[in-house]
């Protein structure tokens, strides 16, 4: 800046503005937007709630397994046992999740850290040291995999093998600006503020569930597939599901093991008789409880006697559920397409519909594009599906819709390789570069959000060997001839700043941009 003796002569006015710089190159520091960190937490609470949701449905096809194996044994044992071991495989990989993310919350908040209440949000080393530094990074990569092809025996769809595959992949993969492959842990971890490795954990147990889910569900049906053959005469009810949501169809089927075809049995449910050549016990549900029904079969032997077998059994109706997400994160941002996942499980894509308040709510295939329009008012979506020939309601979900976070300026460059790369000050940048670049851009790429910003205009400030900022006006989003000329008397390791940058949104508000240092390699 000068001499002491300079700095003496230093008028009042241009104190102030130097101290205005040194604040404004602080703020460059503060790299994390409070709203994602608030995001975070939100998907954080909204995946509990459906990993509460999703490990009940688990354990209510569980609860199927093992009735069905203490009253048959010999059929059902061994799927019973195939499935303990997948439920106990599941316990065991997430709660070691858990105590992977009460890890990184103590490192970050201390040993009194609560993890619903994550004070150190934006803490961005805690999660590394843990998962990387003591590797615990590789042996959650090592886990998954091994829970993958473990679970991947007992799937005998291939689409559905697929997709648990997809959700539990560990592979490395390029971030963007490279072309180089990170490897999986490096990637999640490493720079990654605490409230996010949180919820990524979190989001890992949720495909946990989704996983043993098919695996339980297709022991289930390999149950109910084929034939029951025992050494004995016996009497069987074999549901089509056990859990039916309120409006939907109870199905089941009443039948006689080795018994003659020619012969029909006469089957008796509550006192009433069953249409003569008819096996199938159907009714419509109107409340949710669980219910319990008895009966018997008789089918005439040989000498013309009688042969009896009671039987009984029960079914579970539950309220109609959805699942509605935001892709990005638990909340909506207004002026863009936010894509929302929607789905009711046991029914399929073509048979749901979905309406959305304040804004505009469209399907492309099986993703949903919301489109809020006011900030700060909800958005209610609300899911119907066709269920047994019927419409009904089956869920409605509110997102709170914000404004979108300020984006951040940058110089658009290509490498030694061709690849595009991004600029964002507070580094030595290469003077011929800078030369030849026409202006600035400015985006949100945080990769939660990728938009894209329109800059209006912005400021260079030059310092001169006095040490007096010398400020000059850009030509829109370009550098102005002025602005190339100062750049060009700049030295190594010279820096400028460029402020004062308004940039406007997909949402047509204009920003005040925070200023950008550059450092002249």
């Amino acid at each position: 800046m000068g001499t002491n003796g300079n700095v003496a002569r230093m008028s009042p006015r241009q104190k102030m503005i130097n101290l205005m710089y040194i604040v404004l190159t602080a703020m460059l520091a503060l790299n994390v937007s409070s709203d994602v960190l608030n995001g975070f937490s939100l998907v954080e609470d909204g995946l509990n709630r459906t990993n509460i949701n999703v490990s009940d449905r688990n354990t209510a096809i569980y609860n199927q397994l093992k009735k069905f194996s203490e009253k048959n044994p010999q059929k059902g044992k061994q799927w019973y046992d195939r499935a303990t071991d997948v439920r106990l495989r599941t316990i065991k990989l997430s709660s070691y999740i858990d105590s992977l993310k009460l890890a990184i919350v103590k490192e970050a908040d201390g040993d009194d850290a609560n993890i619903r209440d994550i004070q150190s949000k934006d803490n961005l080393e805690a999660a590394a040291k843990i998962m990387l530094n003591y590797k615990h990074g590789n042996r959650l990569k090592a886990s998954l995999g091994e829970y993958q092809n473990f679970i991947s025996q007992y799937l005998t769809d291939e689409a559905k093998r697929a997709m648990v595959a997809k959700a539990l992949s560990t592979e490395d993969f390029a971030q963007k600006g490279t072309m180089i492959k990170t490897p999986w842990e490096i990637g999640m971890f490493e720079n990654m503020p605490v409230v996010a490795a949180v919820t990524l954990m979190t989001k890992m147990q949720n495909d946990l569930l989704f996983a043993e889910g098919e695996a339980l569900t297709t022991l289930l049906n390999n149950i109910d597939a084929g034939d029951v053959r025992v050494n004995q005469l016996d009497a069987f009810v074999i549901p089509n599901s056990k859990l039916v949501m309120r409006g939907g169809k109870y199905s089941a089927d009443i039948v006689l093991a080795a018994v003659d075809t020619t012969q029909r049995p006469k089957i008796v449910i509550d006192g009433k008789v069953l249409p003569v050549n008819t096996r199938t016990y159907e009714l419509y549900t109107g409340k949710t409880g669980t219910f319990n029904y008895t009966g018997y079969l008789e089918v005439p032997r040989g000498d013309g006697s009688i042969s009896r077998h009671e039987f009984k059994s029960d079914y579970t109706v539950i309220e109609p559920m959805a699942t509605i997400s935001a892709t990005m994160m638990n909340v909506l941002y207004a002026g863009i397409d936010n894509p929302i996942s929607i789905s009711v499980p046991g029914v399929a894509q073509n048979a749901i519909t979905a309406t959305m308040t304040n804004g505009a709510l469209k399907r492309s295939g099986d993703v949903w594009n919301a489109r809020p329009t006011k900030v700060g008012a909800e958005c209610v979506i609300t899911v119907t599906a066709a269920i047994d020939g019927k419409s009904q309601k089956i869920s409605t979900t509110s997102f709170r819709v914000r404004k979108l976070p300020d984006p951040t300026p940058y110089i658009a460059y290509k490498d030694s390789k061709g690849n595009e790369m991004r600029y964002k000050g507070s580094r030595p940048f290469p003077k011929t570069i800078l030369l030849s670049t026409p202006g600035i851009q400015a985006a949100i790429d945080d990769d939660l959000l990728n938009v894209q910003y329109k800059v209006l205009s912005f400021e260079t400030v030059v310092f001169d060997s006095m040490g007096n900022a010398i400020p000059e006006t850009s030509d829109g989003a370009n550098f102005s001839q002025r602005q190339k000329n100062s750049f060009r008397r700049l030295s190594r390791g010279k820096r400028f700043y460029i402020s004062r940058v308004k940039a406007i949104g997909p949402d047509g508000i204009t920003r005040d941009l925070a200023p950008m240092e550059v450092i002249v390699n």
